[in-house]
């Protein structure tokens, strides 16, 4: 895959076999795309390149040609002859051109790689068994693959700081930090907070922040991500857990419309931490620091575990019951979310449309960094307006149903995840209104609800969300909810299927995707739930695009030349 669409392919030879690649992609990233590695510590593709580590070695060359003539000057064989440059070149810092020769493997190289390594290990300290880095360290990896296998430096090892506080979030461990100056290039280019840099000389030079500053900007976890050693940690996540018991899956940020692409790493259930998924389409290889601690929600001590009726324990099949005959001919009000997964917003309106129920929904903003932290908060306001529950750009604010309160209009609401009285909604207005509550977490609507229907974080379910290019991407559950409870789906399935029985919908978001994708006029028709587990599709947003949505253009790495995707 190249992030950057269609570009002209050029031949050239690696290690002795004719292959194509696009024109002006550097070699570390054109060998990936053919199976090679060069391994590499400084170099990432969408940084500015530094050529600090030299580990990307490589032998290079080009077919001589004759100065006066300009033609190729043939070998004893009648091929083109090369001309080796006489001193191995960083792969980083090479573009390929055409008819260019490439030794990756050649016994310079080698010989080049194994000098790299003991040089890089001269001052390292030997703790791998304690590094909270161990079994994701690319030293360690490259050390084994590439090394020499034994160290000729009996000097004494220059000791650096340890456990240095660079911010809120990230620790230095300076000892084991290789200069490759990831974290540094990140601040400037990215996360636009040039704060860090190095000091000192030689054996003697150490990263810190500069003077009177920190890495405290939303951004900062992202250069633990980069870190190739185990110099920056997450102070979070520091020694809590090996990373080779945890399980990966892979999810989307849920703190705003930008749909930053996630792996969320757990065990027996618990998250331990969330760190970003490369996808050049979405949000190249970041994401905020405030949505990482968001699996916390998943522990925390108002999280909604037990169903309620009448403010009395109950299981959730009376809960469900009682709802049901709650708001069976009754004048509905629905308060959707765009919290919700399009499946459950699609199932909601459906339920809207049987009971005849006035529908609201609010939307949530905030500051635009202009990076990954979008003006709208929510993630999945398109999916609203794509599922029909929304017709119009939602406000910030429930008024309207602050007036359809005041006019008498409404004999019961239904409440998914909004905390009404901090919408807008006043008391008075509310009055002895009976509530029915789906959500997760306590806040004061659920407090005063007749009925309340514990619902599962996006973290333990399945469905589909809408970020702000309106890019559909599926995300798979991640952790099991508590025990006893259902996904939001099927509590809005059971619902319906209760108030009408004419519903034929089920529960298999495969049959929720079928049913969303019938009509003909749909944007949806032909998608599956499957392929946008692949791969997110963009949707067709004519409709909406004259909409007042409140997003900047957000950050996007646009490289001069085509990027290899997954390369990091």
């Amino acid at each position: 895959m190249i992030s950057n669409g269609k570009s002209e392919l050029v031949t050239i030879n690696m290690d002795g076999r004719e292959v194509e690649v696009p024109a002006g992609m550097n070699l570390v990233d054109a060998a990936a795309l053919h199976g090679k590695e060069i391994p590499h510590y400084c170099y990432h593709p969408q940084l500015s390149v530094a050529g600090n580590c030299r580990m990307c070695l490589i032998e290079m060359g080009t077919p001589m040609r004759n100065r006066e003539t300009g033609d190729s000057i043939l070998d004893d064989e009648g091929k083109p002859k090369i001309g080796w440059v006489p001193k191995p070149v960083i792969g980083c810092a090479t573009n390929v051109s055409p008819g260019m020769h490439v030794k990756t493997e050649s016994p310079k190289v080698t010989d080049c790689r194994e000098g790299i390594m003991e040089f890089l290990l001269v001052n390292h300290p030997l703790d791998c068994p304690i590094c909270d880095q161990a079994g994701e360290c690319r030293l360690q990896e490259f050390a084994t693959d590439y090394g020499r296998g034994y160290s000729r430096y009996v000097e004494r090892k220059n000791v650096k700081p340890k456990r240095t506080r660079l911010g809120p979030r990230v620790t230095l461990d300076d000892e084991r930090c290789i200069l490759c100056s990831r974290c540094i290039r990140f601040c400037q280019e990215v996360a636009d907070d040039d704060v860090l840099g190095f000091v000192d000389r030689g054996s003697f030079s150490t990263l810190t922040c500069f003077p009177g500053r920190e890495l405290s900007n939303n951004y900062s976890l992202n250069t633990v991500d980069l870190c190739p050693v185990g110099a920056l940690t997450s102070t979070d996540f520091r020694f809590k857990m090996r990373v080779w018991f945890l399980k990966e899956s892979f999810s989307i940020c849920p703190e705003s419309s930008a749909g930053c692409n996630t792996i969320v790493s757990s065990r027996e259930g618990v998250i331990h931490r969330i760190t970003p998924r490369r996808n050049d389409l979405i949000n190249d290889s970041w994401m905020p620091d405030s949505g990482r601690s968001l699996y916390k929600l998943v522990q925390a001590d108002n999280r909604l575990q037990q169903a309620s009726v009448d403010q009395s324990a109950s299981n959730l099949q009376d809960a469900l019951a009682k709802s049901i005959d709650m708001l069976r001919d009754k004048r509905v009000g629905i308060v959707g979310s765009c919290n919700s997964s399009l499946e459950e917003q699609f199932v909601l309106n459906q339920l809207a449309k049987s009971l005849k129920a006035k529908k609201f929904i609010r939307g949530h903003f905030g500051e635009d960094d202009g990076i990954l932290l979008s003006a709208d908060r929510s993630p999945n306001l398109r999916g609203a307006l794509v599922s029909g529950f929304a017709t119009a750009y939602p406000k910030d604010n429930l008024l309207s149903l602050d007036l359809a309160l005041k006019k008498d209009q409404l004999d019961i609401l239904l409440v998914v995840g909004e905390d009404l009285l901090n919408s807008g909604v006043s008391s008075e207005s509310l009055g002895d209104t009976p509530v029915v509550f789906l959500g997760t977490h306590t806040n004061s609507t659920s407090e005063l609800a007749q009925v309340i229907l514990p619902a599962l974080t996006v973290f333990e379910k399945s469905g589909t969300f809408i970020n702000r290019n309106f890019y559909a991407q599926a995300v798979g559950q991640s952790i099991p909810g508590p025990v006893g409870l259902l996904p939001d789906l099927h509590l809005l399935i059971r619902l319906l299927s209760g108030l009408n029985e004419d519903s034929k919908l089920n529960t298999q978001i495969e049959h929720i995707w079928k049913v969303m994708g019938s009509s003909r006029m749909s944007i949806l028709r032909g998608l599956t739930f499957a392929e946008l587990k692949k791969s997110p599709v963009q949707l067709d947003f004519e409709k909406w695009k004259d909409l007042p949505f409140v997003e900047k253009k957000a950050l996007h790495f646009e490289p001069s030349s085509p990027v290899a995707a997954g390369i990091s």
